[in-house]
């Protein structure tokens, strides 16, 4: 493989702007305060570009394309649901999330309900979502610099992994602020530009002859292609296909003829040999026909029910994402966090108009992505095969910075957020306690991304979506919106919903091993669990009238009356940390 010299310079210039940004900013952060909630002085736009920045994660900038381009119409729900979260957590938790004045989600917990053991159990699954979202961060920064630099996959986890946790270590929120709020603006250049010079290289006839999407039958190869395969695959092929095959270890090919309508499997280490207008034979997950890949919900009733859970999980998961949340901790006000949110909707729905189209022009010009299943890796490849030469690596460099700072925005929020949750309530809540929490976070993940298998990003984050959705969002919004929530209704809610997310999530990595027998609800299992998880929480709450904080109509009051009355107020600074950090953070200004 080639080495890019332009992708490895923008990668190493985006590692080191990111670590200058972190040390700057991390100067001014001398408190509990500064690490947890950068002193609540955060402005909405601002805060709405470091949202930004830290949601755009490995899904959105290569999972999105990816799947579309593997699964057409039914993966266009992705992004609308990503960003259509926002709206329900605009209209329901936002503002009264922050005027609460908690610093972290299991805080929330106590605020609202009063009790420290559903506070501890909320903990556990906050650290529990936090590192299930950030593996597939560190196994994409893994395949950018595998897909780019020829390096080994575990390598990149580490790079992102040590790069994130220094900048959080120094400054914590308020070291990443800055970071989070240039990276998205990077990260719109970086999927913008490509897609306008790709669309225009495409509108102009583009390198060879490339099957329309229109047609009804499979893309084909627009020229001889070699297929690598890396890792066990089950190729579907749905017309006659010849191909030679060279086996693990064997010096010669052998021609085969695959006939239509069959599965065949492939062994890691096979390389395929397709010749110029071949059919491209799909995984089995995916969509082979063309007429298929364009009409929504085509494989029936399962696929339907599935779309409708993958909405219903982006739809709830965002407002139970604990690094989505902690930001809004950092708001001034009730009013400041619902504008940073109105924002937030803008931002990321201009961002998602760019990987949708890279996805189906990856379908043309990257079909043999079909063949391996590494579709995620079809924005960093696109461009070298639409512009062969310097242009192409020019513009698969932009892609590769972008990709790059959606690792390290992302993974610095959900390190912030465990992080900031663990000195909290396992530690003492120092300075030094939020420190020894990131290295201790940062390892977990790290270990678990070179480890395990890697599957599609956008489908690993689904899941965490999914648990988010079932654990937190019936909490968040009884808390929330009806005085009637006991500690032991929110606790039995989230029993029900994460024991079961976290029960389909254990089968689909089973069935991921042995053959994929999985039916759709353990894969997209939000439509089952989530309607679960609510109504154990009312019902087991209908019978626990005893549980229910005996202040509830003052904490409500405060959740919900206009910022200017004044009933806003922090939680304690002593419970964070030491006495003597309280008259520290009063002391100098927050740098707008």
């Amino acid at each position: 493989m080639q080495l890019n010299f332009w992708a490895l310079a923008s990668i190493v210039l985006v590692a080191v702007v990111t670590f200058y940004l972190g040390h700057r900013s991390s100067r001014f952060a001398n408190s509990t305060h500064d690490f947890l909630v950068a002193r609540r002085t955060v402005r909405s736009r601002r805060n709405a570009a470091a949202i930004s920045g830290e949601y755009l994660s490995a899904a959105s900038f290569l999972g999105v394309a990816g799947i579309v381009l593997k699964e057409g119409a039914d993966a266009l729900w992705y992004p609308i649901g990503f960003t259509a979260g926002y709206l329900a957590l605009m209209l329901f938790v936002a503002a009264p999330l922050r005027r609460s004045g908690a610093y972290t989600l299991p805080d929330f917990v106590e605020a609202r309900l009063g009790s420290v053991p559903l506070r501890r159990f909320s903990t556990a699954f906050v650290v529990f979502i936090g590192v299930l979202y950030m593996v597939p961060q560190l196994q994409g920064a893994g395949l950018a610099l595998e897909t780019i630099l020829g390096t080994p996959g575990w390598l990149g986890a580490i790079l992102v992994t040590v790069v994130v946790a220094f900048n959080v270590i120094a400054g914590g929120m308020r070291a990443i602020t800055v970071v989070q709020a240039f990276q998205y603006w990077l990260k719109l250049f970086a999927i913008a530009a490509p897609t306008f010079v790709l669309c225009a290289v495409f509108l102009t006839g583009g390198p060879g002859q490339v099957t329309s999407l229109g047609a009804p039958a499979p893309p084909v190869f627009a020229a001889d292609t070699n297929v690598d395969v890396r890792t066990d695959v089950t190729l579907q092929v749905t017309s006659l296909t010849s191909v030679r095959v060279q086996d693990p270890g064997a010096s010669a090919d052998r021609e085969v003829i695959w006939p239509a309508g069959g599965d065949y499997p492939v062994a890691e280490g096979t390389v395929l040999r397709f010749s110029a207008g071949s059919g491209v034979p799909v995984v089995s997950d995916g969509v082979a026909q063309n007429s298929s890949w364009l009409r929504p919900s085509s494989g029936g009733l399962s696929d339907l029910l599935s779309t409708y859970s993958l909405i219903l999980a982006t739809f709830l998961g965002t407002m139970g994402l604990p690094h989505v949340l902690v930001r809004f901790y950092t708001n001034p006000d009730g009013k400041a966090a619902r504008r940073t949110t109105v924002h937030v909707l803008l931002l990321l729905g201009l961002f998602y108009l760019f990987p949708t189209m890279l996805g189906a022009l990856s379908r043309m010009y990257v079909p043999e992505l079909l063949v391996t299943g590494k579709t995620d890796a079809a924005v960093l490849l696109l461009p070298s095969a639409m512009l062969p030469g310097v242009a192409g690596q020019i513009v698969g460099a932009v892609t590769a910075a972008g990709a790059f700072a959606a690792f390290l925005s992302t993974s610095s929020g959900l390190l912030v957020s465990v992080a900031g949750v663990l000195s909290t309530d396992v530690l003492p809540g120092r300075v030094r306690d939020f420190r020894v929490a990131t290295g201790i976070v940062a390892l977990a993940p790290m270990l678990l991304a070179v480890f395990l298998r890697q599957d599609d990003l956008s489908l690993s984050i689904g899941m965490s979506f999914a648990l988010a959705a079932s654990t937190f969002s019936p909490l968040l919004v009884l808390g929330i919106w009806w005085r009637g929530l006991s500690w032991a209704g929110a606790m039995a809610g989230m029993i029900v919903g994460g024991s079961l997310v976290v029960t389909a999530l254990v089968v689909t990595i089973v069935s991921g091993y042995t053959g994929g027998w999985a039916p759709w609800f353990f894969q997209q299992p939000a439509l089952v669990t989530v309607p679960l998880a609510f109504l154990a929480a009312i019902v087991v709450s209908l019978a626990t009238r005893r549980g229910i904080p005996e202040d509830v109509n003052s904490v409500m009051l405060r959740l919900h009356a206009p910022d200017p009355l004044g009933f806003m107020r922090d939680r304690a600074v002593a419970r964070f940390g030491q006495a003597e950090e309280k008259v520290r953070s009063s002391k100098g200004r927050h740098r707008k």
